[in-house]
């Protein structure tokens, strides 16, 4: 075996077809192991059809879309070259959960030394998980390495317990080297238009980001609170604001990294209403500590918790709570010398705990122990 170790990443989607926090873990891990010699590819499939893109952090191999079922996108393409293709890498690095991968490395690559990063249980499709355990567990069965995202989850995950001898726990973490820096000009753009002092959310307008209960929580809030990003739920969410009047909401749709940490850098603090487990850790949490601003999440027994410190860097309330998520903000608007300190508290523990170069050792371990 060469100094050199090639990991091929293998997860449903990727950049830049999409932008979710998964999506980042993958860049970050691809970014930080590079120092290692670990040479990275990510599989994913794509509308866009069969294509290669070079990007910074790793080579990109898109196969096309044949068929999507339930969120999980199948590709005949891929199926097909897969035994191919896997031949030119050391290890796959697979990204839990895809039930397509598991068939693929099932049908091809049991022989294939191979590792998995488990991002989130299953909770959505819970008849068609019943169909696909036995899958799941054989799958999980055949991992050299079961990598969990914080040890919240991995206690607290029940399709996580019979494998805990061969699991261990990698925090996410990210880098502040893959963001931009963020110009006075366009500072001043969004102070313009949104002002300072505002509740952020960032993320994609999904059903387990807990949204409803944010627009719950802003009637009787007197400040602002901004939206970033786009998602399925966006027209029913904008339907809402607008049923109820609520003139307290502002929707910025998606935005560029560098937009991004402008308004993270006017917020208030940061606001994470998720409110079901497929929330697994969190990245805009993660950014707001990188940023130095105090953090509102909910308590659903995942990473959440483990980045937000109840009363040290944030608040910590419980799921679905529009009430305790008003008061939460309330009393974060309402205290400058609060809001500063646990700024700074959360800025010191993602220093101590979330910065992406320990990440990267890390899993730099791991590769090279599951071949050796």
């Amino acid at each position: 075996m060469s100094d050199i170790i090639k990991v091929c990443h293998i997860y449903k989607t990727y950049f830049p077809d999409t932008f979710g926090g998964l999506e980042r873990v993958i860049e970050q891990i691809c970014r930080q192991t590079h120092d290692y010699n670990i040479e990275n590819t990510v599989v994913s499939l794509s509308r866009n059809g069969l294509r290669v893109i070079e990007r910074q952090e790793a080579r990109v191999m898109q196969y096309p879309i044949s068929l999507d079922i339930a969120s999980s996108p199948l590709s005949l393409s891929l199926f097909r070259h897969f035994p191919q293709m896997i031949k030119e890498f050391d290890i796959l690095h697979y990204h839990f959960p895809w039930p397509f991968a598991d068939m693929l490395h099932l049908c091809f690559a049991q022989a294939k030394p191979s590792i998995v990063t488990y991002h989130s249980d299953i909770l959505r499709q819970k008849k068609m998980k019943w169909f696909y355990k036995p899958l799941m567990d054989k799958f999980l069965g055949s991992m050299k390495k079961i990598i969990a995202t914080s040890p919240n989850y991995l206690e607290s995950s029940r399709d996580l317990s019979p494998y805990k001898q061969k699991s261990e726990v990698i925090p996410i973490c990210i880098g502040e080297e893959g963001y931009p820096s963020v110009s006075l000009d366009r500072i001043r753009y969004w102070q313009h238009k949104v002002g300072d002092g505002f509740f952020l959310f960032i993320g994609v307008l999904r059903y387990y980001k807990g949204l409803d209960v944010l627009l719950e929580a802003a009637v009787g809030f007197t400040g602002t609170i901004v939206i970033v990003g786009k998602g399925p739920m966006e027209s029913d969410l904008l339907k809402k604001v607008k049923e109820r009047g609520l003139k307290n909401i502002v929707f910025c749709g998606f935005l560029v990294d560098e937009d991004k940490m402008a308004l993270l850098k006017l917020c208030k603090a940061v606001v994470f209403p998720s409110h079901l487990r497929t929330e697994a850790f969190g990245v805009t949490l993660l950014e707001g500590a990188m940023a130095g601003r105090p953090l509102i999440s909910t308590d659903i027994g995942t990473g959440t918790s483990y980045v937000n410190k109840d009363g040290v860097t944030g608040i910590v309330i419980p799921p679905k709570d529009s009430k305790a998520l008003r008061r939460a903000m309330q009393d974060l608007a309402a205290d400058d010398e609060l809001t500063q300190k646990m700024g700074q508290e959360s800025r010191r523990r993602f220093e101590k705990m979330f910065s992406a170069p320990r990440m990267g050792k890390e899993y730099n371990d791991v590769y090279r122990s599951v071949l050796s």
